[in-house]
């Protein structure tokens, strides 16, 4: 059975760089589907992967609605069948797992026909990974999973720095959540950067809040060296204070 694991957060809280390594240590146990659901695609960056403006599902997703609505798709080709396949054709493919990115916001006119297609397709696509897992990095707004365009979700990760602005911001995205159809089965918190122990004002927010906090990661001296020389979050040193947090996580989101 897949297993599929999101990111959320506000931006510059290291959710991209947490997916990343999420998605590196899931594929030493089985086939991994990462998922770049915001719209700035930096999800490849921290993978170390090429990708180009066309291997997107946004641009996927506009070329088909253009051609649908210029009369230019053949008749003779199914929909649903020219989605899929550009679907796959989209996928960058590395050791032990593949990158499918979301891609820009959607643009003017309604999309409804061409989500629904979308949806199948990614249904569809995730019964590749059978056994395996699906790590998705979402985008602040949640816009994906609001609109189903992505599958239902075991595990929802809200990452936080250890700011009251942060800790508000998770709280909110806990309650969408809830306001939402899409169904998520465990949402638990994750508070990134933190020196020492939690601020008591913090830990008295994040108790209000209600959300289940499962770890917090202390900031990693070996991070700032690597997006200096620009090279993939993949790369930190195995003893790597980020690294080994993030290992623990995913034992946890396993269990």
């Amino acid at each position: 059975m897949t297993r599929t694991i999101a990111i959320a957060g506000k931006g510059g809280t290291g959710k991209t760089v947490i997916a990343a390594l999420l998605v590196k240590l899931l594929s030493e146990k089985g086939l991994v589907l990462a998922v770049d659901a915001d719209p700035s695609t930096n999800l490849n960056l921290a993978l170390g992967l090429p990708l180009k403006d066309d291997e997107t599902i946004g641009h996927v997703r506009e070329k088909l609605t253009r051609d649908i609505t210029k009369g230019q798709l053949s008749p003779s080709i199914a929909k649903q069948d020219y989605l899929s396949g550009k679907i796959r054709e989209s996928l960058v493919e590395s050791r032990g797992f593949d990158l499918l990115a979301m891609g820009r916001p959607e643009g003017p006119g309604c999309y409804c026909a061409t989500n629904e297609f979308l949806r199948a397709s990614l249904d569809q696509l995730v019964k590749d990974y059978k056994y395996g897992y699906v790590v998705m990095d979402c985008e602040a707004g949640m816009e994906h999973i609001s609109r189903q365009t992505t599958r239902d979700i075991d595990v929802l990760l809200v990452i936080a720095n250890p700011t009251m602005k942060s800790i508000t911001v998770a709280a909110r995205i806990k309650e969408l959540i809830g306001e939402m159809r899409a169904t998520v089965g465990r949402i638990a918190l994750i508070v990134n950067r933190v020196n020492g122990k939690l601020p008591p004002v913090i830990e008295q927010a994040i108790a209000g809040s209600g959300l289940e906090l499962i770890a917090t990661i202390p900031e990693d001296p070996y991070i700032a060296e690597l997006e200096v020389k620009g090279a993939p979050v993949t790369a930190l040193p195995q003893g790597s204070p980020l690294r080994l947090k993030v290992k623990e996580i995913a034992s946890r989101v396993i269990a």
